[in-house]
């Protein structure tokens, strides 16, 4: 892919999900799909991508803004840093409980992209920060 496409690729990625529209959001992932999750392991396939976003949504309500992307000069690498401005909603496993408190986190992503697709998906984002703005701490 061009960089251009591979640009326009996690453009698309980013907008897509903030729109909910979960269907059209896994069309731009390859079936093999590996995500690395913030601070926990690696799963591979758009049904496991799939289930992640489903409790992802029953969790949290979030809208990604101030995206930048950068890609590599063959097109099969990128880069986004955003700012995730959320919700959470229920308490997710292993976290402080929810109560609908908000929050805004810088966050960062690499991709690898293959025949036009999200091929690989690493998340990181600093969760002190983010249990510190959920729970009220200094």
């Amino acid at each position: 892919m061009s960089i251009d496409a591979t640009r326009a690729l996690i453009e698309t990625y980013y907008a897509t999900f903030n729109t909910g529209d979960r269907d059209a959001f896994l069309a731009l992932l390859d079936d093999d799909v590996a995500h690395d999750i913030n601070q926990g392991g690696r799963e591979v396939g758009r049904d496991l991508f799939r289930v992640f976003l489903a409790r992802m949504d029953r969790c949290y309500s979030e809208t990604i803004t101030d995206v930048v992307v950068m890609v590599n000069a063959d097109g099969t690498r990128a880069a986004a840093e955003f700012v995730v401005h959320g919700t959470y909603l229920a308490t997710d496993d292993g976290l402080p409980p929810a109560s609908g408190q908000t929050y805004v986190l810088p966050a960062g992503a690499f991709f690898t992209v293959r025949d036009g697709k999200v091929a690989r998906i690493s998340n990181f984002y600093n969760l002190p920060d983010w249990t510190r703005q959920v729970t009220g701490g200094a």
